[in-house]
């Protein structure tokens, strides 16, 4: 196999398998930040905590690259968010690119099997929240109400 040091495609696959099962659960769902992103966010947080661990040896250096992949990220998230009709939405989606950016970092500092367990409890949240979100009406309040399609006078398919 291809020598791609500093990398190891072991955490390759690793970023790649976390990616598309987030982005997997996101694109089903019609929502933004699908497989290709996914895997990607996971893929360059990789990639910047492994350069900077061959760069450098020190702890701190590690750390900084570490402190401004977080703050990027933010950046990142905040561009999924938008207001429609006075509510905030996408913001499960900010949220996720900043799990996907964590995990991406945990497998930069050799964290592969952490990784894939909090892959996993990010899509327990993911599904199994929804799933009692449509279970128990209480849980459906406010910004958390289901919407309802109905059809406006011109034949477009509104959201109530």
């Amino acid at each position: 196999m291809i020598d791609i040091a500093p990398f190891a495609w072991s955490h390759i696959l690793a970023c790649l398998t976390c990616g598309t099962l987030v982005g997997l659960e996101r694109q089903l769902r019609g929502k933004p930040v699908g497989i290709r992103t996914s895997s990607l966010i996971i893929l360059g947080s990789y990639c910047f905590l492994a350069m900077s661990s061959h760069l450098s040896s020190q702890v701190a250096d590690q750390a900084r690259v570490l402190g401004q992949l977080i703050t990027g990220i933010g950046f990142l998230g905040a561009g999924v968010m938008m207001t429609q009709n006075g509510q905030v939405m996408g913001v499960t989606s900010a949220a996720t690119v900043w799990m996907l950016a964590a995990l991406g970092a945990m497998i930069g500092l050799d964290m592969l099997h952490q990784a894939v367990a909090l892959t996993l409890v990010t899509l327990t949240i993911l599904v199994g929240v929804d799933w009692l979100e449509g279970s128990f009406k209480q849980l459906q309040r406010g910004v958390h109400r289901r919407l309802e399609s109905w059809r406006h006078h011109d034949g477009d398919t509104l959201e109530k």
